[in-house]
């Protein structure tokens, strides 16, 4: 299990775009790696753990699209208050 998911299920989501920043770097390294002359078993273990830190994120994603979402639409809601409240001079 990896921290980014372990993270997103406890919605830390304070930590997660460094450590996506990390991944990513990883991910690079590993298919730089991969371009190299490897063995069959080497080339095996990069494509696993390449496999399994999509699978890692594809989980986060799952997980954080809903937290954008919900926040996206609370963004609007408070808008629309805003917009309402100007119109009708109330206070926003």
């Amino acid at each position: 299990m990896s921290l980014m998911a372990s993270l997103a299920r406890a919605r830390e989501w304070d930590r997660l775009p460094e450590l996506e920043a990390r991944c990513a770097a990883l991910v690079d390294r590993l298919k730089a790696v991969g371009a190299v002359s490897l063995d069959a078993a080497q080339l095996e273990h990069v494509r696993g753990l390449i496999a399994r830190i999509h699978a890692d994120q594809d989980e986060v994603c799952g997980l954080v699209k809903p937290q954008l979402e919900r926040l996206v639409a609370k963004m609007a809601q408070l808008q629309n208050r805003s917009d309402l409240g100007k119109a009708y001079g109330l206070p926003h």
